[in-house]
Protein backbone atom coordinates (compact mmCIF):
# COMPACT_ATOMS: atom_id res chain seq x y z
CA UNK A 1 0.00 0.00 0.00
CA UNK A 2 1.62 3.70 -0.83
CA UNK A 3 1.27 6.87 1.14
CA UNK A 4 -2.01 7.85 -1.15
CA UNK A 5 -3.72 4.81 -0.31
CA UNK A 6 -2.44 5.26 3.77
CA UNK A 7 -4.13 8.39 4.08
CA UNK A 8 -6.82 7.39 2.49
CA UNK A 9 -7.38 4.95 4.92
CA UNK A 10 -6.67 7.28 7.75
CA UNK A 11 -9.22 9.80 6.44
CA UNK A 12 -11.72 7.24 6.50
CA UNK A 13 -11.02 6.30 10.10
CA UNK A 14 -10.94 9.63 11.48
CA UNK A 15 -14.35 10.35 9.60
CA UNK A 16 -16.09 6.94 10.89
CA UNK A 17 -14.91 7.68 14.87
CA UNK A 18 -15.79 11.25 15.16
CA UNK A 19 -13.94 10.84 18.26
CA UNK A 20 -10.21 11.77 18.35
CA UNK A 21 -8.16 8.56 17.12
CA UNK A 22 -4.49 7.99 19.35
CA UNK A 23 -1.64 7.97 16.53
CA UNK A 24 -0.11 4.90 18.05
CA UNK A 25 -3.85 3.25 16.74
CA UNK A 26 -3.31 4.36 13.33
CA UNK A 27 0.07 2.91 13.26
CA UNK A 28 -1.28 -0.52 14.30
CA UNK A 29 -4.26 -0.30 11.91
CA UNK A 30 -1.48 0.35 9.05
CA UNK A 31 1.01 -1.86 10.48
CA UNK A 32 3.66 0.84 10.36
CA UNK A 33 5.97 2.70 12.63
CA UNK A 34 4.82 5.20 14.74
CA UNK A 35 7.09 7.88 13.30
CA UNK A 36 6.07 6.81 9.61
CA UNK A 37 2.45 7.49 10.90
CA UNK A 38 3.14 10.52 12.17
CA UNK A 39 4.57 11.93 8.93
CA UNK A 40 1.13 10.33 7.15
CA UNK A 41 -0.66 12.59 9.05
CA UNK A 42 1.91 15.86 8.85
CA UNK A 43 0.98 15.45 4.69
CA UNK A 44 -2.53 14.68 5.32
CA UNK A 45 -2.73 17.92 7.71
CA UNK A 46 -0.85 20.05 5.12
CA UNK A 47 -3.09 18.31 2.17
CA UNK A 48 -6.25 19.80 3.72
CA UNK A 49 -5.04 23.08 4.49
CA UNK A 50 -3.15 23.95 1.82
CA UNK A 51 -6.90 22.96 -0.54
CA UNK A 52 -8.22 24.69 1.63
CA UNK A 53 -10.56 21.76 2.44
CA UNK A 54 -13.92 22.22 4.47
CA UNK A 55 -12.55 19.89 7.05
CA UNK A 56 -9.58 20.17 8.30
CA UNK A 57 -7.46 17.81 11.27
CA UNK A 58 -7.16 18.80 14.21
CA UNK A 59 -4.40 17.42 16.60
CA UNK A 60 -4.18 16.81 20.63
CA UNK A 61 -1.63 15.14 22.29
CA UNK A 62 -1.05 12.26 19.68
CA UNK A 63 -4.71 11.99 18.57
CA UNK A 64 -6.23 13.68 15.54
CA UNK A 65 -9.76 14.12 14.70
CA UNK A 66 -11.93 16.11 11.48
CA UNK A 67 -13.27 19.06 12.49
CA UNK A 68 -15.09 21.58 10.21
CA UNK A 69 -13.19 24.75 9.58
CA UNK A 70 -13.96 27.79 11.47
CA UNK A 71 -14.67 30.18 8.55
CA UNK A 72 -17.50 28.21 7.60
CA UNK A 73 -19.49 28.75 10.37
CA UNK A 74 -21.70 31.16 8.86
CA UNK A 75 -22.71 28.31 6.20
CA UNK A 76 -23.45 25.30 8.90
CA UNK A 77 -25.25 27.51 11.11
CA UNK A 78 -27.96 28.40 7.62
CA UNK A 79 -27.59 24.71 7.06
CA UNK A 80 -28.68 23.51 10.14
CA UNK A 81 -30.74 26.25 11.47
CA UNK A 82 -28.79 26.18 14.47
CA UNK A 83 -26.07 28.23 16.26
CA UNK A 84 -25.04 25.24 17.88
CA UNK A 85 -22.12 27.05 20.25
CA UNK A 86 -19.76 25.34 23.68
CA UNK A 87 -19.89 29.02 25.43
CA UNK A 88 -18.96 29.00 29.09
CA UNK A 89 -18.79 31.86 31.21
CA UNK A 90 -15.86 34.87 31.84
CA UNK A 91 -15.21 33.16 34.99
CA UNK A 92 -15.41 29.48 33.75
CA UNK A 93 -12.71 31.14 31.12
CA UNK A 94 -10.77 32.91 33.78
CA UNK A 95 -10.08 29.50 36.09
CA UNK A 96 -9.46 27.41 32.63
CA UNK A 97 -6.56 29.68 31.81
CA UNK A 98 -5.42 29.61 35.16
CA UNK A 99 -5.98 25.81 35.38
CA UNK A 100 -3.96 25.43 31.42
CA UNK A 101 -0.94 27.53 32.89
CA UNK A 102 -0.83 26.78 36.53
CA UNK A 103 -1.72 22.62 36.22
CA UNK A 104 -1.84 20.35 37.80
CA UNK A 105 -3.35 22.91 40.66
CA UNK A 106 -5.72 22.57 43.48
CA UNK A 107 -9.02 24.14 44.03
CA UNK A 108 -8.02 26.26 46.59
CA UNK A 109 -5.18 27.94 44.82
CA UNK A 110 -7.56 28.05 42.18
CA UNK A 111 -9.29 30.31 44.50
CA UNK A 112 -6.68 32.52 46.13
CA UNK A 113 -5.36 33.42 42.81
CA UNK A 114 -9.13 34.45 41.42
CA UNK A 115 -10.06 35.66 44.65
CA UNK A 116 -13.48 33.98 44.59
CA UNK A 117 -14.69 30.59 45.27
CA UNK A 118 -14.53 28.43 42.17
CA UNK A 119 -16.39 24.93 42.63
CA UNK A 120 -19.44 26.22 39.86
CA UNK A 121 -16.78 26.86 37.10
CA UNK A 122 -14.56 24.06 38.11
CA UNK A 123 -17.73 21.59 38.06
CA UNK A 124 -18.89 23.07 34.52
CA UNK A 125 -15.14 22.83 33.01
CA UNK A 126 -15.32 19.50 34.48
CA UNK A 127 -18.97 18.79 32.83
CA UNK A 128 -17.74 20.27 29.60
CA UNK A 129 -14.50 17.59 29.62
CA UNK A 130 -12.09 20.82 29.20
CA UNK A 131 -10.66 19.99 32.96
CA UNK A 132 -10.49 16.42 34.66
CA UNK A 133 -9.16 15.76 37.97
CA UNK A 134 -5.38 14.73 37.61
CA UNK A 135 -4.24 13.60 40.61
CA UNK A 136 -4.17 14.22 44.30
CA UNK A 137 -2.22 16.67 46.57
CA UNK A 138 0.02 14.49 48.99
CA UNK A 139 -1.29 16.63 52.25
CA UNK A 140 -3.93 16.41 54.68
CA UNK A 141 -7.13 15.79 53.24
CA UNK A 142 -5.08 14.81 49.98
CA UNK A 143 -7.23 17.60 47.59
CA UNK A 144 -7.68 17.08 44.22
CA UNK A 145 -5.60 18.31 41.44
CA UNK A 146 -6.44 19.22 37.97
CA UNK A 147 -5.21 19.78 34.91
CA UNK A 148 -6.44 20.35 31.29
CA UNK A 149 -7.77 17.30 28.49
CA UNK A 150 -7.43 17.05 25.07
CA UNK A 151 -10.96 18.52 24.48
CA UNK A 152 -9.72 21.29 25.98
CA UNK A 153 -6.46 21.03 23.47
CA UNK A 154 -8.81 20.68 20.56
CA UNK A 155 -11.37 23.37 21.11
CA UNK A 156 -9.03 25.61 21.59
CA UNK A 157 -6.78 25.04 18.34
CA UNK A 158 -3.87 23.68 20.29
CA UNK A 159 -1.66 20.75 19.85
CA UNK A 160 -0.50 20.50 23.19
CA UNK A 161 0.27 22.84 25.94
CA UNK A 162 3.40 24.49 24.97
CA UNK A 163 1.12 26.82 22.44
CA UNK A 164 0.07 28.24 25.57
CA UNK A 165 0.96 31.97 24.91
CA UNK A 166 4.01 32.74 27.49
CA UNK A 167 3.39 34.31 30.67
CA UNK A 168 5.34 37.40 31.76
CA UNK A 169 8.13 36.17 33.82
CA UNK A 170 6.40 37.37 36.92
CA UNK A 171 3.64 35.20 36.57
CA UNK A 172 5.22 32.17 36.13
CA UNK A 173 4.08 29.17 38.40
CA UNK A 174 6.91 29.20 41.58
CA UNK A 175 6.22 25.59 42.62
CA UNK A 176 5.12 22.20 41.17
CA UNK A 177 2.60 19.53 43.33
CA UNK A 178 3.86 15.75 43.53
CA UNK A 179 1.25 14.14 41.61
CA UNK A 180 0.28 10.72 43.61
Amino acid sequence: MDDVERMSVIESILFVSGEPVKLQKIADLLEIGKREARELMEKLIDTHNFERRGLQILEADDTYQFATRPEHEEWIIKFTGSRKRNTVSQAALETLAIVAYRQPIARADLEVIRGVKCDYSLSVLTERGYVEEVGRLDAPGRPKLYGTTDRFLREFGMTGLRDLPPLPEEEEPEEEYMVT
